[in-house]
């Protein structure tokens, strides 16, 4: 609970700013992003940054996301809300969930249009299974993006879901993907 409560501080803490040059928008105002991703199996938060133990399973996470431009302690960031299924087949059947979350993506490196950061939001799905044992998850990303043509970006993206052990049953679920974004 105590985790809860600093994240949504931190979260609420961050009024919306605009800015000229934020690396995701540019001088737009909102983004619609599309996310396409495989799953890199069962694990710990760790699997976002080590491609060594990823195991693919079949299972294929989508997600539409619309964000907006904000500060995050002088750091370019956008606001998000996102919403997303994850499709489970063969072996990995019964594992599918459909999902929506908020979350703040944060730039940490940038370097002529592109750019390096991580991202974390709560995130409620439709049921529980057997790898997560609860509805509410949270959403934690590692991304790598570019931005380009004054209007689209693209990102290669992992992304880890779990419940942080709130339950006994937190195997998690981990993704490796690529997204498209349009800003306007």
């Amino acid at each position: 609970m105590k985790k809860i409560a600093i994240f949504l501080y931190i979260f609420c803490a961050t009024a919306p700013a605009m800015s000229e040059d934020n690396v995701f928008f540019g001088d737009k105002l909102n983004s619609i992003t599309f996310y396409a991703a495989q799953s890199t199996g069962s694990g710990s938060l760790l699997k976002l940054i080590q491609p060594g133990i990823w195991k693919f399973n079949p299972q294929t996470f989508i997600m539409l996301q619309y964000g907006q431009p904000i500060q995050f302690f002088r750091l370019d960031s956008r606001l998000n809300l996102n919403v997303g299924s994850n499709f489970a087949y063969q072996s990995s059947s019964g594992l599918d969930f459909l999902g929506i979350g908020i979350s703040i993506d944060t730039a940490l490196l940038q370097y002529k249009g592109w750019y390096m950061g991580i991202g974390i939001g709560p995130f409620m799905r439709d049921k529980m299974d057997r790898w997560v044992e609860s509805r509410l998850v949270f959403k934690e990303k590692f991304f790598i993006g570019k931005s380009f043509a004054n209007n689209w970006n693209i990102e290669i993206a992992t992304i880890h879901f779990s419940n942080g052990n709130f339950t006994p049953v937190n195997e998690g679920f981990n993704f490796v993907g690529l997204s498209v974004g349009y800003k306007f």
